[in-house]
């Protein structure tokens, strides 16, 4: 009998390095898109598939993370005092929609090493693992981990999320090996990380979101280091296919990549257009510029 997915783990240990200097001092997952930073976009990405309990991989000197999820009381007495219960009810909003805890990667060993960290969590129960600098934008009514559950729900499997990319740009992902079971369902035969274009075996490269059976834990503790004496989680889903199906779901969204300087620029020029409060004054400021 399948169980219900309801925790995810979310690695936020990295330094960050595309944005730096910004990210010296200020963790890549705070990074603001708009009005919100990214880490709270994939939280409520999170809480919309159904998840209830979060887990938060950070390091040393990331604490800023855990203070914007905590509550703060004397700026909710003063959002209070001075009458603005919308700011109010959304702070008190982030102290509440979801149970999260945190444990801390001491040694930054790669996207596998800080999923690894997250046994005790997952026990016997599927996890979802998310990315933390990455926001995921939905082209339907269900969030992007709440297509994979689908999925899963369907297959009793791992998935890993899977985005369209042009061909020439396969060589910067893990991209899909795969059987095309129905409209956005596959089958996976393998991983191939970072395929030469004219080798690629598709154009599906992941993206950045996946739905884990407790079987990947087993796989990460068989997964050997590799550059950097980072284990990769690519790896680890290539020994986990020895023992079981793993499926990959075709995501209905767009992914936006937070950790980069052009990714956070196009994104951010996106989602203030969105705002009705911001759409015509940044239009308007966009046309000055490129008519300069």
């Amino acid at each position: 009998m399948k169980k219900r997915v309801f925790k995810a783990v979310i690695p936020a240990a990295g330094f960050g390095t595309r944005m730096l200097p910004f990210t010296k001092a200020v963790p890549k997952e705070l990074i603001p898109l708009v009005d919100k930073p990214v880490l709270q976009y994939v939280i409520e990405e999170a809480v919309a598939a159904g998840i209830e309990e979060v887990l938060l991989i950070v390091s040393s000197g990331k604490e800023a993370i855990i203070r914007h999820f905590n509550p703060v009381p004397d700026l909710e007495i003063r959002l209070e005092e001075s009458g603005k219960q919308e700011l109010l009810a959304q702070i008190r909003a982030l102290n509440t929609m979801v149970k999260i805890s945190y444990v801390y990667q001491q040694q930054l060993d790669g996207l596998g090493g800080a999923v690894r960290l997250a046994k005790n969590f997952a026990g016997d129960d599927p996890v979802a693992v998310m990315l933390g600098d990455t926001v995921m934008d939905s082209h339907t009514g269900r969030s992007v981990t709440g297509q994979l559950v689908d999925v899963y729900e369907r297959y009793g499997t791992s998935v890993i999320a899977f985005e369209q990319v042009p061909l020439e740009k396969v060589s910067r992902y893990g991209v899909a090996d795969a059987e095309e079971l129905s409209d956005g369902v596959l089958k996976l035969r393998d991983l191939v990380e970072k395929p030469a274009p004219e080798k690629a075996p598709s154009n599906l490269a992941v993206a950045a979101r996946y739905l884990f059976t407790p079987g990947i834990f087993t796989a990460l503790e068989h997964t050997v280091a590799g550059l950097h004496n980072e284990i990769q989680l690519t790896d680890a889903v290539r020994l986990l296919l020895k023992s079981e199906a793993v499926h990959g779901c075709r995501i209905a969204g767009k992914r936006f990549d937070l950790g980069s300087k052009a990714g956070f620029v196009a994104a951010n020029v996106e989602f203030a257009m969105r705002c009705p409060e911001l759409q015509e004054t940044l239009e308007k400021q966009l046309r000055n510029i490129l008519n300069k």
